[in-house]
């Protein structure tokens, strides 16, 4: 679970990135669970995008996504959300401490 000083810390680095995930009108699958799984890994931080026909709202793809992958849901705006999961073996993003 992420402190608020955590996840502001996460937007910020966010802010910049651009989305490598599109939710179409296909919705979410098996194939789209285990890309994002596997890119968690490597990288983090991850921003995804939900097309305008997709059959779910940003905030129900990053909830799905989220619960199948074992990642928090850092932010959903508009049509973007944000997905955080750290790599317990080779942390990438270094997060200010828990009080």
């Amino acid at each position: 679970m992420l402190t608020s000083k955590q996840r502001a810390a996460l937007r910020g680095m966010a802010n910049s990135m651009d989305a490598i995930f599109q939710v179409g009108h296909a919705g979410i699958g098996d194939q789209l669970i285990r890309q994002v799984d596997e890119t968690l890994t490597v990288r983090e931080l991850i921003k995804l995008r939900v097309l305008e026909t997709s059959p779910v709202t940003a905030r129900q793809a990053a909830d799905r996504i989220a619960a199948a992958t074992g990642a928090d849901v850092v932010q959903v705006i508009g049509y973007r959300f944000v997905l955080y999961r750290r790599n317990p073996e080779e942390p990438k993003i270094l997060l200010p401490k828990a009080r």
